[in-house]
């Protein structure tokens, strides 16, 4: 029971400290918190109020600068206007002083102008009277004149110009026999001048194409990769590129053979990548030939936009452009199609300018005249006059298109600039070192020359010289007769032209020589 009270006790005195620390404790504790609290505030406050004022002076002091500076600036746009104010006029005081002058120039100027035109008046009625008593002395002369000659003026008159056309006409003979005369001493020595200067001015390259290529490769176990199985892969390259691939016992090396460089040349870079990227098999072969055709195809046409640029020709047609680039891959007698006709065009330059006549006109005929042997499909006429076809077609001037189909006289020659052509042609293929042929062919060419000459009755002996440049043909004096041999020379000619096919020209010189021989014994 007392341990009853004794918690009962416990309890009550527990509830009456509770109840006083609510009501008495923690509400001065609140108060004492908010008084704390608005302290801070207060401190809180003031530092924010000296914050904002100090931003304000800051603002107030940079507007201030601001302001100081616009007024400076306005104040010397002032100036400046003020000066340019002073300027105007100043300028305006000098315009009204120069009016005033050229006022006072203009009445003085109208005064004198009255005096002029009277001055004008009397010289002209001077004048009148002068050519009066001039038109009476005149005639008074005249008379006089025909009386002592008995000749009336105009008779006169016919006498004189019958006698002076005589004296002109006899001059004028006597001049143009001079002019003939010297014309013929020096034409020979002069054409020769200009062709050696112009040979001389132009610098000669030589290219040699052959008609196969040879693709180095770094090991022989590329080879095998070529072929590949039982030789798909060679003849799938063979077939997507037209050419024939020769792979043998040489040493680090595949052939390649055609007799379109064109086509060795995709075949030879098909090669290049197909060995370079490792993987060749027929599909990845047309894909890489194909994507190498477009590559030479943008080369050729680049190619002819570069020629065209460094020769200085303009306003070509685009396929001339692409197809004077495809001479690049064509060659004639071992000489490179695009080398020759660069250097023709160089030659027909400086020749044309040599002669008075049109560089350029010269120089474009040049580079044009073997066009018709790169064509895109093989025509059925000489390639002189397709090129000239081509040329029309792609609305080249008349002489230009004359010019192309008369350089082997396949086409009557209109105009000078054909017959330039023609020499400069036969001069870049001509030179020594321009064009190569094999030693069979060579050989070939000289014996045909030579027996051709001694199928002709009269002949003793032939010999081609000058590497088949010049044919020398002896004949019998007791067979031919002087007039004949002229005949000979022209026949062995022409029959050369039609059955042969040569580089240039050949010269035929028919000697006839009498020989007496007689014995001292």
């Amino acid at each position: 029971m007392a341990y009853i009270i004794a918690a009962v006790v416990v309890v009550v005195v527990i509830c009456v400290w509770a109840v006083v620390f609510f009501r008495v404790v923690v509400p001065s504790q609140r108060r004492r918190m908010k008084e704390e609290m608005a302290q801070e505030a207060e401190v809180l406050k003031q530092q924010k109020m000296l914050e904002v004022k100090e931003k304000l002076l800051n603002k107030k002091t940079q507007l201030e600068k601001e302001m100081q500076q616009r007024n400076q600036q306005l104040q010397q746009t002032e100036n400046k206007l003020k000066q340019r104010e002073q300027s105007l006029k100043e300028r305006v005081d000098e315009q009204n002083r120069r009016k005033q002058e050229l006022d006072n120039v203009r009445s003085k100027m109208e005064t004198s102008q009255g005096e002029l035109e009277q001055r004008e008046a009397a010289l002209e009625q001077r004048k009148a009277e002068l050519q009066k008593r001039q038109d009476s002395l005149e005639e008074q002369e005249r008379t006089r004149l025909e009386e002592i000659s008995g000749l009336s003026a105009d008779e006169a008159r016919e006498r004189l110009v019958e006698g002076l056309k005589d004296e002109a006409k006899t001059q004028a003979q006597a001049y143009i026999n001079d002019i003939v005369d010297e014309a013929k001493m020096t034409a020979t020595s002069e054409a020769k001048k200009i062709v050696i200067q112009t040979i001389q001015r132009v610098a000669t390259e030589t290219a040699v194409e052959n008609s196969v290529t040879v693709f180095h490769i770094d090991n022989d176990d590329v080879k095998g990769r070529v072929i590949g199985r039982e030789g798909r892969n060679i003849r799938a390259l063979e077939a997507a590129t037209g050419t024939e691939i020769v792979v043998d016992d040489t040493p680090e090396a595949i052939v390649i053979s055609a007799f379109d460089p064109v086509r060795r040349e995709i075949c030879r870079l098909a090669l290049h990548q197909l060995v370079t990227d490792g993987r060749i098999h027929p599909a990845r072969i047309e894909e890489v030939v194909a994507k190498v055709k477009k590559q030479v195809e943008e080369e050729v046409l680049e190619t002819g936009k570069r020629t065209t640029i460094d020769l200085g020709i303009h306003g070509l047609h685009p396929e001339l452009v692409r197809l004077i680039g495809k001479m690049k891959y064509r060659s004639s007698y071992g000489q490179n199609l695009l080398q020759h006709a660069r250097e023709t065009a160089n030659l027909c330059a400086v020749m044309a300018s040599e002669l008075g006549l049109n560089a350029k006109k010269a120089k474009r005929a040049g580079l044009l005249h073997d066009i018709g042997k790169v064509p895109d499909e093989e025509p059925e006429m000489p390639h002189a006059l397709y090129g000239a076809k081509l040329a029309e077609k792609y609305k080249e001037k008349p002489d230009i298109c004359n010019a192309i189909g008369a350089h082997h006289d396949e086409m009557e020659m209109d105009t000078l600039i054909a017959p330039i052509v023609q020499a400069c042609d036969a001069i870049s293929g001509a030179r020594p070192g321009a064009r190569r042929e094999i030693v069979e062919a060579y050989i070939k060419r000289l014996t045909e020359l030579e027996e051709i000459a001694m199928s002709y009755p009269g002949v003793n002996k032939t010999y081609a010289i000058q590497a088949g440049r010049e044919l020398r043909v002896i004949v019998g004096a007791d067979k031919i007769d002087d007039k004949q041999t002229e005949q000979l020379s022209g026949e062995i000619a022409t029959k050369i032209q039609n059955e042969m096919t040569y580089p240039g020209q050949v010269k035929i010189t028919v000697i006839r020589e009498t020989r007496s021989v007689s014995y001292a014994k």
